[in-house]
């Protein structure tokens, strides 16, 4: 049996000085149950990543789907290193600013002009600001997850710290329900100043919805933004807008821009962008030379290699072999399978007596053991081999039975050598 010991006595020394002991809620402990887990990871390598004990695993997260070649790709690295050379940040602007906004308008409908920052909560607070700047309105309509600031995270379970005034100027709709956002137009009038929107989570988009709420939003007088820091670069090069042939007025990027370095951008309208010699956005390292020769680079690759292809054939394989031994083993009551091949997500339920965070603690607790790094949702990289989706399917192959077993008899509380995962909140 794996032993996860040295990342739990560390993760007692990172709480001492760090909340929680990470960065980012979503590679903490809330995510991952005490225990039957790993907290550190030491290094990656294409598809593949070793923790703090020294465990192997086939990575399905992928940094929360910010690695979309594979871990230190030799393209990237070799970017990266050569830039090193000359220079990492500087006083003035680098000619890789613009070569990497060119690629961008190059293979992004939206795109025809860019600025840069560094996490995708930078680009969506920023689009949300020049949407408000052009419209002079105040109010943003949203759905999907779109980061840490507080004019979104103010609408969720997770809004200590923001105030009250900001939280009534951000109103959530539903996904493939137009008549939820008619029905913030009506309720605020003339006042809204954009949709922002994730083209696509775990559920497709109706036919028509995306076209239909671009429509309503300019009858309306508001921008339609799409965020794609995680669609972007993963469903199509030139994003889900491309997929899905609807073309926003402003899109947001990050994770899959860079291979995993540090770097977001907004694209958009020409007339709208140039808000932004008037709106304040701007970092000290937002024109960072490292994060930007490894997005000249990951662009490139994505031009020149079948990377999306890849990404898409491998997810089809896992979409059907998941479908197919959730019938199997008739768990379609606990189980169900959804998302784009690229982004694939395997829900849960509450089912027979059990909770959904009983049942994703045992699922987890199974597959660390078998060398499975996973959160839900498969993250494919371009390094992935056809073994690795096999691998996958494997675990599922073993643990799944064992789940529907464990609920007709009762005993799944029994089975987990931890305490469930708690809720964090819903992010869609």
């Amino acid at each position: 049996m794996r032993s996860f010991d040295k990342s739990q006595a560390f993760l007692q020394r990172a709480e001492r000085v760090i909340p929680l002991g990470s960065q980012t809620f979503s590679k903490s402990r809330t995510q991952y149950p005490y225990g039957v887990s790993p907290y550190f990871i030491e290094r990656g390598q294409g598809s593949r990543v070793w923790d703090m004990d020294g465990n192997e695993y086939i990575d399905f997260i992928n940094s929360l789907a910010s690695i979309t070649l594979g871990y230190n790709d030799p393209d990237v690295s070799a970017a990266v290193a050569a830039q090193l050379q000359d220079g990492v940040i500087f006083s003035l602007p680098h000619r890789l600013e613009c070569e990497v906004a060119e690629l961008i308008c190059e293979m992004v409908p939206c795109a025809e002009m860019v600025r840069f920052g560094k996490n995708g909560s930078d680009a969506t607070a920023g689009a949300v600001r020049i949407a408000r700047a052009f419209t002079n309105r105040e109010h943003i309509a949203q759905c999907g997850y779109h980061g840490w600031q507080d004019w979104y995270i103010g609408t969720t379970a997770r809004n200590r710290g923001v105030p009250v005034s900001t939280r009534e100027l951000t109103h959530p709709f539903a996904y493939n329900d137009l008549a939820s956002l008619q029905a913030l137009f009506d309720k605020h009038p003339g006042q809204i100043a954009g949709v922002i929107m994730e083209p696509m989570g775990g559920t497709e988009p109706a036919p028509g919805f995306l076209q239909a709420v671009k429509d309503l939003a300019h009858q309306q007088g508001a921008l339609l933004i799409f965020d794609e820091t995680i669609t972007g670069f993963r469903f199509a090069n030139g994003g889900a807008q491309a997929w899905f042939g609807v073309t926003p007025d402003l899109a947001t990027f990050g994770k899959g821009l860079a291979n995993g370095y540090p770097v977001s951008a907004i694209a958009g309208r020409a007339d709208v962008m140039k808000m932004m010699e008037e709106v304040f956005f701007s970092f000290t390292f937002g024109g960072e030379a490292l994060s930007l020769a490894a997005a000249k680079a990951t662009l490139s690759k994505l031009k020149s290699q079948p990377v999306i292809n890849r990404l898409t054939h491998h997810g089809q394989t896992i979409q059907a072999g998941l479908k197919q031994l959730i019938a199997e083993h008739q768990l379609e009551d606990v189980f169900s399978v959804s998302g784009h091949p690229t982004w694939t997500f395997l829900n849960i339920r509450d089912a027979r007596g059990a909770t959904v965070f009983e049942i994703k603690t045992l699922l987890m607790q199974e597959q660390h053991q078998r060398g499975i790094l996973c959160l839900g949702a498969h993250n494919l990289s371009y390094a992935h081999s056809d073994a690795d989706i096999q691998a996958l399917l494997q675990m599922y192959r073993e643990v799944l039975p064992l789940i529907g077993q464990a609920l007709d008899a009762g005993t799944l509380r029994q089975q987990l050598r931890c305490e469930p995962l708690v809720p964090l909140f819903k992010v869609r």
